[in-house]
């Protein structure tokens, strides 16, 4: 690339190596130091032994110290995993569970301030800049992502319009009105937007659109590659989760070869996710995070259960960090279908790659008998439903196809019109399993 790789601290996001390792040793000792001041990792740490954090030795003295999971920041709730006094607090953040009971991460103006400062580096490394005007079409409240993109676009010095999500005529009408160049979305609204743009008496040379941020669901390459080619514009991954601050936990540069997990804050594993071992360098598995820099909600090697693999090699762009690839999805997510172990993202990468196949999907479970069954309905293009039906048949048996030399399993392919499946505007519900209620 001939322009200038743009950075937001250089000197931090291409550390030598050696010196980001022993930072990131001196920050685990302090972590600890801090976790041992909660409820929580008092008891846990001094069980084994570890009574501060100078009985870190070394990075790999980590593995000594127990995972921590969703269950346990349940258990916990309200403030077993409070590291400070209350008075410190600035803010809160929860998440429910299937339990119930929530989740919550407690932040100190430090903390936030570090966090904001992730977003900063993150969306620098896309190539934003305090020129641009960034549109926030995610909620706010709770929801970790919309709040964590905010600031850290004022920061950084752009335009921002806390939209938020929903209102499609007005999310339209703000585009054009304040030429939003950078948008924040998940990739189901950004496949309403196509539908609705259009509709809505719009057009794509209305909006200034150069890049948006796509994230809080899984998705695959092809999905990705799609919204591109719909808007003419950069779509840019980004990961994070509410355990550990929410977006900004890694991302990717202009270069896009995966994301740079930023190492300074987080040290990361992959795990075996059945065993609990480290895996080969390469390999997929479990993301498994720590924190290096939170003062009043310290976590210790959390099982992400997000899906993913480290990259080997450096990128292009200079950066040490290490890069992890997309989520492939979360290991609570796996369906098991007559005895096949099968990802959601597995078959919407084969689906999204066939040409004539629209913006959406849905994945149906129900029972045949004592087997399961599988039905997969995917939108097509409306110019082909004016077609052969024999050209439809021969589609929806090669996508059938293409699903069975893939996922070992024989799907019933339903092809349907744009439009006609349930479209979202947050996070989409790709999978409906009606099995148990047979």
């Amino acid at each position: 690339m001939s322009q200038a790789i743009p950075f937001h601290n250089k000197e931090i996001e291409c550390l030598e190596r050696k010196r980001l390792e022993d930072f990131q040793l001196n920050q685990l000792q302090k972590s600890v130091d801090q976790a041992l001041k909660t409820q929580f990792y008092q008891h846990r740490l001094k069980k084994i032994g570890i009574k501060s954090g100078k009985d870190i030795k070394s990075l790999k003295d980590l593995h000594k110290i127990p995972f921590t999971v969703k269950d346990d920041l349940h258990d916990c709730y309200p403030n077993g995993l409070l590291a400070t006094e209350m008075k410190d607090v600035v803010r809160i953040h929860t998440s429910s569970g299937t339990t119930g009971i929530p989740t919550v991460i407690y932040h100190t103006q430090n903390d936030l301030n570090n966090w904001t400062d992730l977003l900063v580096r993150s969306m620098t490394a896309c190539g934003v800049t305090n020129t641009d005007v960034f549109q926030n079409m995610m909620t706010y409240g709770m929801f970790t992502g919309g709040l964590g993109f905010h600031y850290g676009a004022e920061k950084l010095g752009c335009l921002v319009i806390p939209s938020g999500s929903g209102n499609t005529l007005r999310q339209l009408q703000l585009m054009k009105d304040f030429k939003t160049t950078v948008i924040h979305a998940t990739p189901s609204y950004m496949f309403h937007l196509t539908g609705k743009i259009k509709e809505e008496g719009f057009s794509l040379k209305d909006l200034s659109l150069k890049k948006v941020f796509l994230g809080a669901e899984p998705y695959s390459e092809n999905t990705r590659l799609k919204i591109q080619d719909a808007f003419q514009i950069d779509a840019y991954n980004s990961y994070g989760l509410s355990e550990m601050n929410g977006p900004g936990v890694a991302f990717e540069c202009v270069f896009k070869k995966e994301l740079h997990l930023w190492e300074d804050s987080y040290i990361l594993e992959i795990i075996n996710p059945e065993t609990g071992e480290l895996v080969k360098e390469g390999e997929d598995g479990e993301l498994v995070l720590t924190t290096l820099k939170r003062e009043a909600t310290p976590i210790l090697r959390y099982r992400t259960r997000d899906l993913t693999r480290i990259i080997p090699g450096p990128c292009a762009c200079g950066r040490t960090h290490r890069r992890i690839s997309r989520i492939m999805g979360r290991s609570d997510d796996m369906l098991i279908i007559n005895g096949v172990n099968v990802f959601p993202s597995q078959i919407e990468q084969i689906i999204m790659n066939v040409p004539e196949v629209g913006n959406n999907y849905q994945l149906y479970l129900t029972k045949d008998g004592a087997l399961d069954k599988l039905i997969i309905k995917v939108e097509i293009y409306s110019k082909l439903f004016a077609g052969d039906l024999e050209d439809l048949e021969k589609l929806k048996n090669r996508i059938k196809e293409l699903l069975r030399s893939s996922i070992v399993l024989n799907p019933v392919v339903e092809l349907h019109e744009p439009g006609s499946l349930p479209s979202f505007e947050m996070k989409s519900k790709r999978v409906v399993d009606a099995r148990e209620k047979i």
